[in-house]
């Protein structure tokens, strides 16, 4: 049998490395109940088939508004009456996990927030008024805990559910909107609950403490934030000369440690972002520099290898440009040109680095409004596809096996078809090694399409098949840049049929062609990518 040619990489044989991607293995979404809606589930579907995305999070799964944790019934037209003994219902969280395990896709699953009923403050946060406090009852939700973790396995069955990550709480630091409690109250929340899951079987994964986000101050050392301990860092001219650390990671690694306590993953939350508190009490927006979230990967590796933890995965549960749901990068290809850069370049550093979010239906703060608002979400809330849909799709399609690493891109194989494909970009040299700042207006963000140069792209690519075909999709500002085509339309914040139909055709509609393989087996790559550009290349045949 004729063996195929060596691949050769600018007339060089390359040596093939793993290429992780860290960017299909999870994705977040707002809460458990936004996914019962008919919209975000095709919406998801469609992304999910595009990205290959392995995990879902999102927030909210013991919400009230999912009826889980019933303390009380009635028929709506006054109080509940009170039942003897606490009632769980599933029927609500049955339907959204069902339609994850049918995708195959699986949950990684936030436990929280608190049932009205279990809550010691209520309505802490959000439109939707999560309950973000310790239990009132600690011996109750931690049967709240195991009969939801049961429900699942019965349901799904062991082995599907040992496959699962069970993720203690969300971003506890962070008081008092997603916890009221205090650091050890949330480490006895560890405690109490890892010891419930572990007991129902010792292979279930469980971690925490899906803290935000790195610091370089003293504000959360003690039990709860000291935001006085940040005056320095808000007064800093040079925050990326600074100390960044993580948040609670190794007092939890501690605490679990003098506990005997298990821990399968540590998670963390990686937003290239701050809020410093100055003198005057003030919150200070800080922009960390392009590199800071593979600098922070790269020294939380450090700590957990470390530690008496060394092989616990890493889970980055949430990570954007920004943490704001009104950030108008968002919906830019800044943004699009952003992610790529930071997924290839950290693909080695985490085993999941969970974008926030896939899609624009996501209540936080409300509906957003109009049709391009800053939401995170890879598509907007009618499903138009922003330039971040296209830079996932483009990653997706991506081998798992490297043969070149550029500072501007990859070439990869797959090594179950032996198919090459590429992915370059052009962040821009004009932002030096500052990232992409949050901004509150679309006409703000506009202003970062004045930076360059455009950066030529040479490679050749040698030992493939003679007569076979790539595809070559670019975006960039000409192409698909939706968000310009709806400020150009006079950014209208009720679309009509036309409209909608119109800005749908400007995302789909990349700069594409095909280059064909000549006689010798050489395909020359010569492209010039305008500034914020990325460029997907594919072996069609």
């Amino acid at each position: 049998m004729k063996s195929e040619p060596r691949l050769r990489i600018d007339g060089e044989p390359r040596a093939e490395s793993a290429l992780p991607h860290v960017w299909s293995r999870c994705i977040g979404a707002g809460r458990a109940n936004e996914a019962l809606r008919a919209d975000w589930q095709r919406q998801f579907a469609e992304v999910a088939a595009a990205t290959g995305v392995e995990y879902l999070r999102f927030h909210g799964v013991f919400h009230d508004d999912m009826f889980v944790y019933r303390d009380g019934y009635g028929g709506g037209f006054g109080p509940d009456s009170p039942l003897p003994s606490p009632v769980y219902t599933f029927s609500y969280v049955d339907k959204v996990f069902d339609f994850l395990v049918d995708l195959g896709v699986r949950p990684f699953v936030e436990l929280g927030f608190m049932p009205r009923g279990l809550a010691t403050r209520t309505e802490t946060v959000f439109w939707w008024g999560a309950h973000c406090s310790p239990p009132n009852d600690m011996a109750r939700w931690v049967e709240l805990v195991t009969r939801t973790v049961e429900h699942w396995i019965d349901r799904y069955g062991l082995d599907e559910v040992r496959r699962w990550r069970f993720e203690v709480w969300n971003e506890p630091n962070l008081v008092p909107y997603f916890w009221t409690g205090t650091k050890t109250e949330y480490f006895e929340l560890y405690e109490h609950t890892v010891r419930a899951i572990k007991s129902i079987d010792p292979a279930l994964k469980v971690g925490g403490p899906a803290t935000s986000v790195f610091v370089p101050d003293d504000r959360y050392k003690g039990e709860s934030e000291d935001r006085s301990a940040s005056l320095a860092t808000a007064a800093a001219t040079d925050v990326d000369a600074l100390d960044w650390r993580p948040v609670w990671i190794e007092d939890f690694i501690a605490w679990c440690a003098g506990r005997a306590l298990p821990i399968d993953f540590v998670s963390a939350h990686l937003y290239p972002t701050d809020f410093a508190y100055g003198a005057n009490g003030e919150a200070v927006h800080i922009t960390r520099y392009a590199d800071a979230t593979y600098d922070d990967l790269t020294l939380l590796g450090e700590i957990v290898r470390d530690s008496p933890y060394p092989d616990a995965e890493i889970h980055i549960s949430e990570w954007s440009t920004s943490p704001s749901a009104r950030d108008f990068i968002h919906d830019t290809p800044f943004a699009a040109t952003y992610i790529t850069r930071s997924y290839l370049r950290c693909a080695a550093l985490a085993d999941s680095i969970s974008y926030w979010t896939f899609t624009d239906v996501f209540e936080e703060g409300g509906a957003g409004i109009g049709p391009f608002h800053g939401g995170f979400g890879l598509v907007n809330e009618g499903g138009i596809h922003k330039p971040t849909f296209h830079a996932f799709t483009m990653l997706g399609r991506l081998g798992d096996r490297l043969l070149l690493s550029t500072p501007h891109g990859v070439v990869t194989r797959d090594s179950r078809t032996s198919a090459v494909s590429a992915v370059f970009f052009n962040y821009p040299e004009d932002m030096e090694t500052k990232g992409v700042a949050a901004c509150g207006s679309y006409p703000e963000v506009r202003e970062l399409a004045g930076r360059g140069p455009a950066r030529r792209v040479r490679h050749s690519i040698g030992g493939l098949r003679p007569g076979g075909t790539f595809l070559v999709e670019i975006l960039d500002w000409e192409h698909g840049n939706v968000a310009e085509a709806w400020y150009r339309l006079g950014s209208p914040l009720n679309l009509s049929r036309a409209e909608h139909d119109h800005l749908s055709g400007v995302a789909g509609a990349l700069l594409r062609y095909t280059l064909t393989v000549p006689d010798d087996g050489v395909l020359d790559l010569d492209v010039e990518l305008a500034p914020w550009a990325v460029m997907s290349l594919t072996q069609a045949s």
